[in-house]
């Protein structure tokens, strides 16, 4: 297509396709490696544990850097920030796929997490710079159409992928891609910078990184260690202490990375709260829904992803158009029914138990599906909708920013409180199940360090036929019990998210 009939330019069409492939790195990752992780687990003995962290690695530092990426863009140059970030993306991805055991893995997604916390912000800002206003609505039109369609391929291809035996080759893939990135980035795009950018707000990047750490930390390890341990207690108080602290520098600060002036406003408070509360209820729950599916249900990689299609279809779709309706109507009403309806999604899975397997998936997990992908898909695009119209349009990155900041941590945090009672409930249950089981002391205790593997837990060689019947009964009910209590929370958890747009959220006059 000519730079005519487009109407962008040379250098703008290679700006769409850096930032396209840059922000598909990181959506594909992270939707495909969801559909990977019992592949994952089997292949590299990964404990229940561990498997939280290598969410969470990642997430964490994504979370805690994503404000700070943006500024260091801003300050130092957008190309050379954005192109750090991919390097270090890449190297990571690539010390991802050739790890050999769960510590590597773990430090190699956390470096990720760092790479996209300068990859995500600078991709989007770029895109800004390189486009004037009359042609920017289109270009992010088509980076976000990309982005979701993204979305949608991750899990099949994580599922294909993790079905042969090949979930490296999901790290893999980003090689090629970056390369791909840096020599267009380096070749066709000019640098730029905000020549007003302020100084870079290092204390609060560093307390907010200790702060989500140390829950983080204390959270997933407390089930292992037990609440009351010294190195438990210490960490979720050094966690607290670092969050109170990042509060103050930001009151304080001359340049603060989330400005807290921006809360003043009704609805910019309100759609942030909403925010924490529905993707803590999405992050929480998306990472124990392919474990279920997989380990206990006996879907295959493949057709868990295939699962998934629906709600990230449905979210997707509605996106794009639901936007019209909040510019005629605005966006209230919606932000009120939209969490109803994923609330009613996250409260039918509970009702499912163990099914036959892919055969009743129309009439059991389809269903909740198709009420998360309504409901979120009236709540996304909307969210930002509200966020932005909050703010005046000097501040509409930064709004953006903190957004997305509190979305992601939202997603951290939940995982690690979540992954938490999940390992607590089903590890007791599992106690509890054995104690009246006529078994020795011996295959007891090695079903009880088992159940720190979650749903992979497998029962013990010595027990006849029928006693491992009843063991392997137990480990699966013990797992979807835990499960349910996960999707009780998510219910809870987006009811509360509609609770906030009916007390904080206003159309704009």
């Amino acid at each position: 297509m000519s730079s005519k009939k487009s109407g962008f330019t040379s250098i703008q069409k290679w700006t769409l396709l850096a930032c396209i492939l840059a922000s598909s790195l990181v959506f594909m990752d992270s939707t495909a490696l969801n559909v990977a992780l019992p592949a994952l687990q089997e292949d590299l003995g990964i404990t229940g544990t561990e498997l939280l962290w290598i969410i969470n690695g990642y997430a964490l530092f994504l979370s805690a850097l994503l404000l700070l990426g943006g500024s260091l863009g801003d300050l130092y140059g957008r190309n050379k920030v954005f192109l750090t970030g991919l390097g270090i993306f890449s190297m990571s991805s690539l010390i991802c796929g050739i790890s050999q055991n769960p510590l590597q893995l773990i430090l190699a997604r956390a470096f990720q997490g760092i790479g996209g916390a300068l990859l995500i912000p600078g991709s989007l800002s770029i895109l800004s710079s390189q486009f004037g206003v009359a042609k920017r609505g289109r270009a992010i039109g088509l980076w976000s159409t990309f982005s979701a369609l993204t979305a949608v391929f991750g899990p099949v291809l994580g599922g294909w992928l993790a079905g042969r035996g090949l979930w490296r080759i999901i790290f893999f893939l980003n090689v090629p891609l970056s390369v791909v990135v840096f020599i267009s980035t380096i070749a066709r795009i000019p640098e730029s910078r905000n020549p007003e950018a302020q100084k870079l707000d290092v204390w609060g990047a560093i307390l907010v990184t200790a702060g989500l750490a140390g829950i983080t930390y204390g959270f997933i390890e407390s089930p292992k260690q037990g609440f009351g341990n010294i190195i438990i207690v210490s960490s979720l108080f050094i966690g607290g202490i670092s969050l109170i602290g990042f509060m103050v520098i930001q009151r304080y600060s001359n340049h603060p990375m989330m400005p807290l002036k921006l809360f003043k406003s009704r609805t910019f408070s309100g759609a942030n709260l909403l925010t924490l509360f529905v993707y803590a209820a999405l992050g929480g729950s998306m990472f124990f829904l392919p474990l279920n599916l997989i380990q206990i249900q006996g879907y295959s990689e493949l057709q868990a992803g295939l699962a998934l299609l629906p709600m990230i279809v449905l979210i997707a779709g509605i996106s794009t158009f639901i936007g019209k309706y909040s510019d005629k109507m605005g966006a209230r009403i919606p932000l009120i029914i939209g969490p109803i309806i994923t609330s009613v999604g996250f409260f039918l899975f509970s009702t499912y138990g163990i099914t036959s397997g892919p055969g009743a998936y129309w009439t059991s997990f389809f269903i909740s599906f198709l009420l998360l992908g309504t409901g979120m898909g009236i709540t996304v695009a909307l969210l930002t909708t509200a966020v932005m119209g909050a703010v005046s349009e000097d501040h509409a990155g930064i709004a953006s920013g903190i957004n997305n900041t509190i979305a992601r941590s939202a997603g951290v945090l939940a995982v690690a409180l979540l992954g938490a009672m999940v390992l607590y409930t089903f590890t007791k249950s599992i106690e509890g199940g054995i104690e009246v089981m006529d078994i020795s002391k011996d295959i007891k205790n090695e079903i009880v360090i088992e159940s720190s593997n979650f749903a992979a837990a497998r029962v013990p060689d010595g027990l006849s036929v029928e006693k491992k019947v009843l063991v392997k009964e137990l480990l699966n009910d013990s797992f979807v019990g835990a499960f349910n209590r996960i999707v009780y929370v998510a219910s809870l958890l987006t009811l509360l998210g509609g609770l906030m747009s009916i007390i904080f959220i206003r159309n704009k006059k």
